[in-house]
């Protein structure tokens, strides 16, 4: 199998399965995200505004802003995309992306990059809608961020590896029903 299979196949697997409760599922998602953030003692967040089709976070974002914490979300430049502050009111961009008015471009230190994931291999490698935005961003500025978890809708990991080197690697993979981090010892499964 290679890459573009895997990801037809995660793609049809998340449109084929009946939605039951998105609400409640993305909630699970947010909750674990927020006790990570909580326990990591995170003040510079990386976050994305979602697709219909990705975890929504939009919880998440609203208490991160509450709690006085820095989040910052993708602003699509070219073929990749900067970092800027979230802020209101969002325009809708290429792709039907939601992205806040163009602003100062944010490149120090990030605690923890939140990023959205069609499905992964046992690499941990990214595998995702297969336009290259992250993987472009993250070649530049990689060395600036601290911890990178993976959250999608459906659990969606290849048993063949099927990612290249290039493709950003996590440090842990967050779903409504399965969850884990890659901690020193290897992978501890989340509750």
């Amino acid at each position: 199998m290679n890459k573009e299979t895997f990801r037809k196949q995660c793609l049809e697997r998340l449109r084929g399965k009946k939605q039951g409760n998105r609400y409640a599922l993305d909630k699970l998602v947010v909750k674990q995200l927020s006790s990570l953030i909580e326990h990591r003692k995170a003040k510079v967040i990386m976050l994305y505004i979602p697709l219909k089709i990705e975890i929504n976070i939009s919880t998440l974002i609203i208490k991160l802003r509450k709690d006085k914490k820095l989040v910052l979300v993708p602003f699509m430049e070219g073929k990749s995309f900067r970092l800027v502050k979230y802020r209101l009111p969002l325009k809708i961009k290429k792709f039907g992306v939601k992205e806040p008015n163009n602003s100062n471009r944010y490149n120090k230190k990030i605690d923890l990059a939140i990023v959205p994931i069609l499905g992964t291999d046992s690499t941990l490698r990214r595998v995702g809608f297969g336009k290259g935005f992250y993987d472009r961003f993250f070649e530049k500025n990689s060395k600036n961020i601290k911890e990178i978890i993976f959250v999608g809708r459906e659990y969606c990991i290849s048993s063949e590896i099927i990612t290249q080197s290039h493709d950003i690697k996590g440090n842990g993979y967050f779903t409504p029903k399965n969850s884990f981090l890659n901690e020193n010892q290897g992978f501890r499964l989340l509750k």
